[in-house]
């Protein structure tokens, strides 16, 4: 390839933030034997798709990259339970797998490069405790901390007492704790 195709994929990643569309890739002016050349290459990272991450070799994905890329892949995705309480900065330490959560009558495809555990939830209930995160590298939808406990609690997931503990402590979230709670049904058990 010629060498201003690699200076043309590198002035991309300002532009795009980090991830890149096909349909973006071929409006830029790339062909899609280009496009797997750089996959080949290294350049670009398929994540899902129709969407890739311009790699380079200075560039890193961000600390929620996870996040991103399930929401590319899935816009309709919300991130929950104790993934949702690790980006959040409640847990310390990263689950093995990505906690994802959709509707029930939601039957796309989210194939990624780590694991994903998927939980199906009623539209009643699936709309509740939702936030969108925006990042210098895109938006995602997360469940905020009160619903994750929740959800833990509700579909038995280990969860840590002393977060229990530190929720109890601050009225203001305990007291929108039970709000949930009541919503989902599970308010005896807290």
């Amino acid at each position: 390839m010629r060498e201003n195709t690699y200076i043309k994929i590198g002035a991309l990643y300002s532009r795009y933030r980090g991830y890149v569309g096909t349909q973006d890739l071929l409006s830029e002016g790339f062909s899609n034997r280009q496009i797997s050349v750089l996959v080949e290459e290294g350049y670009l990272e398929k994540i899902c798709h129709g969407h890739y991450w311009i790699a380079g070799r200075q560039y890193r994905k961000p600390s929620d990259y996870k996040c991103i890329e399930v929401c590319l892949s899935n816009p309709g995705a919300v991130i929950c339970m104790d993934s949702a309480l690790y980006y959040q900065g409640v847990l310390p330490a990263e689950p093995d797998h990505l906690s994802v959560a959709t509707e029930r009558t939601d039957r796309s495809m989210m194939k990624m490069n780590f694991m994903v555990q998927r939980h199906y939830f009623s539209k009643g209930n699936f709309n509740v405790g939702i936030r969108k995160k925006e990042t210098e590298f895109g938006r995602y939808n997360i469940y905020d901390i009160e619903r994750s406990v929740c959800d833990l609690y509700r579909l038995g997931g280990e969860i840590e007492i002393e977060i229990v503990d530190q929720i109890k402590r601050n009225a203001c979230l305990y007291d929108r704790l039970l709000k949930y709670a009541e919503k989902l049904q599970i308010k005896r058990e807290l």
